[in-house]
């Protein structure tokens, strides 16, 4: 059975095609009144990541994860989302990664582990990872043990919103032209057929998104014995608001109290 229309989410979500044109639009306003810092994370085009910081000493670094199943977007379209951790003090990475098909989701995996090294040299204390959709499972991923991360006694916790835990159904949509998975490579990032994080997860997503994401979170958070929240009214590209602002859960879950 073809499961495409199962995981898309534009055409379910009332005026879901104007989203990312008004994402872009609140990305860039907040880079006009918060500068940040472009960092290199590699050779390519996309290895590089933003980097927010607050007023006075950082109380830690978050790391938020831009999502896209993988083929799309950066962190140009997200950086609002860093609103919410910075004022509560911390300072923000938002690394961008090649996109399929010229990278595999594996090799995604292993471009933000880069970025993430490179962001923790610049910012000393914990270390919060969050992320959306393909975003959250690539933190998840970078949570596991299995994944070489040189700041790993630093990470704090992990949140991923709305994450896609498991890989295998992809290989039954239309999108995995461009994504390139077979069996083995789906299997291998598949977070939920990976150990649990030996840091304290929770796993976000929205009442209202698709049954197959709300599946994918829910499993996520019985594999691995972690909370699960379901925040009332949310889709799947609203459910990614709460990181604006600093009083919110989602903000809370990241950056503790």
């Amino acid at each position: 059975m073809d499961l495409s229309d199962a995981y898309a989410n534009a055409a379910h979500i009332p005026g879901g095609p104007g989203f990312p044109a008004r994402w872009a639009e609140a990305a860039a306003a907040f880079r006009a009144a918060h500068p940040p810092q472009e960092i290199r994370t590699g050779e390519g085009a996309r290895d590089w990541l933003h980097l927010f910081h607050p007023e006075g000493e950082p109380r830690g670094l978050a790391v938020i994860v831009h999502g896209g199943y993988w083929m799309a977007f950066s962190p140009t379209d997200f950086s609002h989302l860093a609103a919410g951790a910075l004022a509560r003090g911390w300072a923000v990475a938002m690394p961008c990664y090649p996109l399929c098909p010229e990278a595999t989701v594996g090799g995604i995996v292993r471009s933000v582990a880069r970025a993430v090294e490179q962001a923790a040299a610049e910012v000393p204390g914990p270390i919060a990872l969050a992320g959306h959709s393909a975003g959250a499972q690539v933190v998840a991923r970078l949570a596991g043990a299995d994944v070489a991360l040189a700041p790993r006694d630093r990470l704090a916790r992990v949140v991923p919103v709305s994450p896609l835990s498991d890989l295998v159904p992809l290989l039954r949509t239309g999108m995995n032209a461009t994504l390139g998975l077979d069996l083995h490579e789906a299997v291998a990032e598949s977070p939920l057929l990976r150990p649990r994080p030996a840091i304290p997860v929770t796993v976000w997503v929205g009442e209202s998104e698709r049954p197959a994401f709300r599946d994918q979170a829910l499993w996520l958070s019985r594999a691995w014995d972690v909370p699960l929240v379901v925040e009332p009214g949310r889709r799947h590209f609203d459910v990614i608001a709460g990181f604006e602002d600093p009083a919110h859960p989602l903000t809370q879950a990241v950056v503790g109290s």
